[in-house]
This record gives structure tokens, C-alpha cells and sequence, in this order.
């Protein structure tokens, strides 16, 4: 997710949030060098994490190398299944919507990249965010639902819902 959260935002996900993206494919390689450094300041520690931290971000195959072990160094695991990273990432994301920090295009946006880089797997658009990848259709053609935004703010609270459990 390039532009997740945005460079100048400050924010920075965490380990397992990181994890879920790279079994989604959708890590910004090029960030998570800065990302686990941050990671280090936080107190988590290992010589794959400091590798990691080291590491331009200019060869995407370097970081994802490393990667796996610098996640393990923070206690955080690279979910197995793109179901299981999904839940992590759409949870994620609708906190960010629930704390007024995304809309809910931008979040339909995060949706469908999820959605089409699992290969529109059946198992992650059953998951409550997953239902919405199609408003993306609907709102680019100006036709479908009519409460699009209350539809995506009711999937941001089943996800979170879902999530915390």
C-alpha cells in the first residue's frame, strides 16, 4: 500500500500489519526499511530488524528477503493464508475510517486492491469489508446503491467488529 499511511502522516504500521501486506503483496518495499527502524525505537530488536533497518529500500527482492526474520525479530508472523492477512488489513482500515482519518472511497480504493491482488479469492469478499469491492463499479459508472458511503461506514464496524475477536 503506497500511499498507506501517507509518507507525511508520521504513522507507522506495525509488524503485523506489515505481515498482512506482504502475503497480500501489497507492502510498499521501498518504505519498510524506515518502517523498521521506527520498529527498533519501539524497543523491538534482532539482527535481521537492524539488517532490515539498514537497507535502502531501492531492491524490493533485498527487503523481502529479509523480511520474514525481521517481522520474527518483532514477534510477528507473515499469515499463512490471504484470508487471514485480509481480516488484519481490513480491520486496520476501518479503523483508520473510524477515526476519521480515511473516506470511505479511499477505503473502497484499499478494498479492491486487497480484493484483486487475492485473486478476488471467495474468502476474502466474504469478509464484511470484502462484501464492498463492488461499489468501486458502481460508483465509477454512476449507477447502483444510492447510500454507498452509510453501506462502507456499516462494513468499517462488522470488520472492526469481526477483528476484535
Amino acid at each position: 500500500m503506497h500511499d498507506w499511511p501517507t509518507p507525511d502522516s508520521g504513522e507507522i504500521p506495525t509488524p503485523e500489519l506489515v505481515a498482512a501486506w506482504a502475503t497480500l503483496q501489497v507492502a510498499a518495499a521501498d518504505r519498510i526499511p524506515l518502517w523498521a527502524a521506527h520498529w527498533l525505537a519501539q524497543g523491538y530488536d534482532g539482527e535481521a530488524l537492524r539488517t532490515l533497518a539498514g537497507l535502502s529500500g531501492a531492491d524490493p527482492r533485498e527487503v523481502n528477503d529479509v523480511l520474514p526474520a525481521a517481522l520474527a525479530d518483532c514477534a510477528a508472523t507473515i499469515p499463512g493464508s490471504e484470508e487471514t492477512a485480509a481480516r488484519v488489513a481490513f480491520t486496520e482500515l476501518a479503523r483508520v475510517h473510524a477515526d476519521c482519518r480515511a473516506t470511505e472511497r479511499w477505503v473502497l480504493e484499499r478494498v479492491c486492491e486487497i480484493v484483486s491482488r487475492s485473486g478476488y479469492a471467495i474468502s476474502v469478499i466474504a469478509l464484511p469489508l470484502g462484501q464492498i469491492f463492488d461499489f468501486a463499479d458502481e460508483w465509477g459508472a454512476g449507477w447502483g446503491r444510492t447510500q454507498r458511503e452509510l453501506e462502507i461506514q456499516k462494513a468499517c464496524s462488522a470488520q472492526l467488529a469481526v477483528g476484535e475477536h
